[in-house]
């Protein structure tokens, strides 16, 4: 993706915020891809105007979070993590 898109984990606290009811950022993951396991916080996230968010691994670039908001309904795909628990 383009690294002038690209933005830290943060940028999708809004966002996520939205559909989760803790603290995503502070939350901890491992990536199906790689096995990496770290903070929400410290992934990648792309904001695609108009279509979405994509939270992807900083070590092997695995989607871990796809993120549609579409007519008043969120749309969530969290197949790129094996878990997401809370800190």
């Amino acid at each position: 993706m383009d690294d002038k898109l690209r933005l830290d984990g943060n940028a999708a606290a809004g966002t996520l915020g939205e559909v989760f009811s803790f603290e995503v950022t502070t939350a901890e993951y491992a990536c199906n891809g790689c096995g990496r396991a770290g903070r929400l916080g410290g992934a990648m996230v792309y904001e695609v105007r108009e279509l979405g968010t994509i939270v992807r691994c900083p070590s092997c670039d695995n989607a871990l979070i796809r993120l549609a908001h579409n007519r008043e309904r969120h749309m969530v795909d969290l197949r790129g993590m094996r878990y997401l628990t809370t800190g």
